[in-house]
């Protein structure tokens, strides 16, 4: 088997699922914040949002970035001479700082701390759409 088609393949399941923790997670913080009276479903949210987190995010996002080393890696570190790939790396950098910026979104809920409403979240969810929207783009095109 080629391990660059291997590798690739892995990277692709590896972002799907970490695109998918990155949609949820603020979707799920909309609900959330949108249940202040309601103690008993307020910490079923702070399980699931913890789970998601940790269990699906954290993981995927980390094999994304493995995954995609090791493609780089196989195709030799020149491949980062491409404007193309540089354009990628710096909106996968942005795309792992709002996963971060969603742990502490996510540790502001778990202490209760939350000061923001579920309008932010339904606008900040938009973030990785957009972000994932010009990855694809940029991939499929190589610009210059």
């Amino acid at each position: 088997m080629n391990a660059y088609l291997a590798f690739k393949a892995l990277h692709l399941i590896a972002v799907i699922s970490w695109m998918a923790g990155l949609l949820y997670l603020p979707r799920i913080f909309v609900y959330h914040a949108e249940t202040k009276e309601n103690v008993g479903q307020s910490e079923t949210f702070k399980l699931m949002e913890k789970r998601l987190y940790f269990y699906i995010m954290n993981p995927a996002m980390i094999l994304s970035w493995i995954f995609g080393i090791l493609l780089i890696h196989s195709q030799g570190i020149i491949s980062l001479d491409f404007l193309w790939m540089r354009i990628k790396l710096g909106l996968v950098i942005i795309l792992t700082a709002y996963h971060f910026y969603l742990l502490a979104v996510l540790k502001d809920f778990q202490a209760n701390n939350n000061t923001k409403s579920s309008k932010f979240f339904r606008i900040i969810n938009e973030v990785p759409t957009i972000l994932l929207i010009i990855i694809i783009f940029v991939v499929i095109f190589k610009p210059l």
